[in-house]
């Protein structure tokens, strides 16, 4: 049981994790035939149970999950992976019937309801359920409320709501300006941009994915690797100082790890040209400001001419260029994390000075 305990430790590893968060979503689109059957889904959600059932007979891990503030991310997981299985396979079947020839299965229906008695009569027993859920749920589980606020006495970990815990965990990557207030605001854009900029009247109203294969892909990356997995990630593996711990470790208060980030400028200058840092900010993060140029204003260019090709002759430049740096400014969340991971990259642009870091 050590050895699988261990095991399961070694995964939690944040560059594991997310790299098999990562891959997990790309084998499920690509064998999504297979990953679509109901021996396929019920058996992740068995595994899952069984999981959660087994690791609950360890200390640190019960611990863990029957905190009242960790209970609803539990039952997210579950839902996280029904849901998201349960919409695939609808996807796969209506798949399926077009290319025999067939219309989706939402347009073959041609059956309708009246809204009185069957839609409020369904939305009555739904609510009925829901409130004996709650209910039970305020009675067997203890609200999460701790003493009075103390500014002497502050909690560790301190954690934001679950809703908010993906933007903590992008606090550790990105600056406060950056990730508390500009990418919130490009989420909130993007998410308003959707309509104008994605015009495809294919899978309106019914499910499918060979039709919107980009569409769906971008979603699912952006909502289930970096929003839902941050969430678990913030909830069961960041303990006591914000660092790392494993599903079946202890949170030990007194764990220490060394912090041996770097900026962009000191590995180019120092350690790359052997020379000290410049005294003048803009000389010192030149590169930085080149890299970052590059990536927001350059890389649109070379992409419209290269990979993305058929999306510019698609979208036309005024959607395309808006449709990318809304890309872009998603993907920097990752190859942030990865920078940071992999080669203990702090910042790339680092001025103190004005409070600017990126």
């Amino acid at each position: 049981m050590g050895v699988i305990k261990g095991f399961f430790n070694t995964l939690a590893n944040p560059r594991l994790f997310f790299l098999l968060a990562v891959g997990a979503l790309g084998v499920m689109i690509w064998k999504r035939e297979l990953f679509a059957t109901k021996a396929a889904g019920y058996g992740l959600l068995g595994f899952l149970s069984l999981f959660f059932i087994v690791g609950s007979f360890d200390d640190n891990f019960r611990l863990i999950i029957t905190k009242p503030d960790n209970v609803p991310i539990v039952g997210l997981i579950f839902l996280l992976i029904f849901l998201t299985w349960y919409a695939m396979r609808e996807a796969v079947l209506n798949d399926q019937r077009i290319a025999a020839g067939h219309g989706p299965i939402e347009k073959a229906e041609s059956d309708r309801v009246w809204v009185w008695p069957d839609l409020v009569y369904t939305e009555l027993i739904s609510l009925i359920v829901c409130s004996v859920i709650l209910i039970l749920w305020s009675v067997f589980l203890k609200a999460p409320l701790e003493q009075p606020a103390n500014r002497s006495v502050t909690p560790n970990p301190s954690k934001a709501p679950w809703y908010f815990l993906g933007l903590q965990e992008m606090l550790v990557y990105f600056d406060p300006w950056l990730a508390g207030v500009v990418l919130p605001s490009l989420i909130i854009v993007g998410l308003i941009a959707i309509p104008y900029i994605d015009k495809n009247p294919k899978g309106n109203g019914y499910y499918t994915f060979n039709e919107r294969k980009t569409e769906i892909t971008l979603f699912l990356f952006g909502f289930v690797i970096l929003w839902s997995s941050l969430i678990v990630l913030g909830t069961f593996l960041r303990g006591p100082n914000w660092n790392f711990f494993g599903p079946f470790e202890f949170w030990d208060i007194h764990k220490l790890e060394a912090l041996v980030n770097v900026n962009l400028s000191e590995y180019i200058w120092m350690r790359g040209l052997r020379m000290g840092l410049p005294t003048n900010w803009f000389v010192r993060e030149i590169f930085g400001i080149l890299f970052v140029l590059a990536y927001v204003f350059v890389l649109p260019v070379v992409l419209a001419k290269s990979v993305f090709k058929n999306f510019y002759e698609k979208l036309a430049p005024p959607r395309y260029y808006v449709t990318v740096l809304l890309f872009l400014m998603m993907m920097a969340l990752p190859i942030k994390m990865l920078m940071r991971w992999i080669f203990n990259l702090k910042y790339i642009v680092a001025i103190p000075e004005f409070f600017f870091n990126i």
